[in-house]
């Protein structure tokens, strides 16, 4: 598996440049049944990268384009009545796939950012009383700009809570801007990669990830990082639970994708921020990059042997 994983970042690194850390992370995220929410400046490849995902796992996937005059039937879909049958006929909307890109899912209005809801919660999807289905697997990735941007929705907390990681890419470094001018459009090759999985070894690699052993003293370090951000006064509110068990599934999957059937403190410490840092908010300064501080303060002062 560790050898077809390698092989999945590879490919992904050939559009991306210099962002094997960050495609280890999304790839962690999506082996943990998780979604994944990708934050930066425009340009700075999120699109790219969630195009190369999709293309790379092998799976049907459908492209939202975010905007503010969007409604919850364009994501959902709608009934139209067929005036051959005289009954109403339900027609599916773009969710209805198995992995769906959410581009700029932040440029829209939260009454249609809420029609995400129940489909990345519970696999479904309600429209006139009636429950429809969605396809498995089940992945939004979604990009957002920095809401500090004009023309962006902040999510509310409740949505934020249903990514399990969100990630930053950054600016590539110098020798792979260097490689950007010197060559073509990196996303004229994502025709080119490959798929690498089927959908039975997905599975099969959500399985295994989820066996992977974690010991009662990482456990431990677990507990002692969430009581922290519930404890102290510059968290405006601490972990929850289910933020807590996302700590521990992410960390898990990461320790299997490099390699391990054990987990590290280290691998907790890796999965931290971003599982964590649209979880928690600063008590003074509520702003959207104070959850990142946070959690680099609780890197360094929960110590990992209690």
């Amino acid at each position: 598996m560790n050898k077809l994983i390698n092989q999945i970042i590879s490919e992904v690194s050939t559009v991306l440049l210099g962002k094997e850390q960050e495609i280890k992370l999304a790839l962690t995220c999506l082996f943990s049944q998780g979604h994944l929410l990708i934050q930066d400046l425009p340009g700075m490849g999120k699109t790219t990268l969630s195009h190369a995902l999709g293309k790379v796992l092998g799976l049907e996937y459908n492209r939202i384009q975010f905007t503010s005059d969007m409604l919850p039937a364009d994501i959902l879909g709608v009934s139209i009545f067929d005036k051959h049958s005289g009954q109403f006929e339900f027609h599916k909307g773009p969710v209805f796939t198995q992995l769906l890109l959410a581009d700029e899912i932040n440029r829209t209005t939260p009454k249609t950012q809420s029609a995400l809801l129940e489909a990345m919660e519970e696999k479904q999807v309600t429209i006139e009383g009636t429950t429809h289905k969605l396809d498995e697997p089940f992945f939004v990735i979604a990009t957002q700009n920095p809401v500090a941007q004009a023309g962006t929705f902040p999510l509310p907390e409740s949505q934020l809570d249903r990514f399990l990681m969100r990630i930053s890419l950054g600016y590539p470094n110098r020798e792979a801007e260097r490689e950007l001018f010197m060559g073509l459009n990196p996303r004229d090759k994502i025709a080119d990669i490959q798929p690498c999985l089927t959908l039975e070894t997905l599975k099969q690699i959500q399985t295994a990830a989820q066996q992977v052993h974690i010991s009662d003293a990482v456990l431990d370090y677990v507990q002692s990082v969430v009581e922290y951000t519930r404890t102290h006064a510059e968290f405006a509110y601490g972990v929850s639970p289910r933020g807590a068990l996302a700590l521990v599934r992410c960390a898990k999957t990461w320790a299997f994708v490099d390699g391990r059937q054990h987990v590290l403190p280290e691998d907790v410490q890796r999965v931290m921020p971003p599982v964590l840092n649209h979880r928690v908010r600063d008590a003074v300064d509520y702003g959207d990059a104070s959850g990142q501080a946070l959690v680099e303060r609780v890197l360094n002062v929960v110590d990992v042997v209690g």
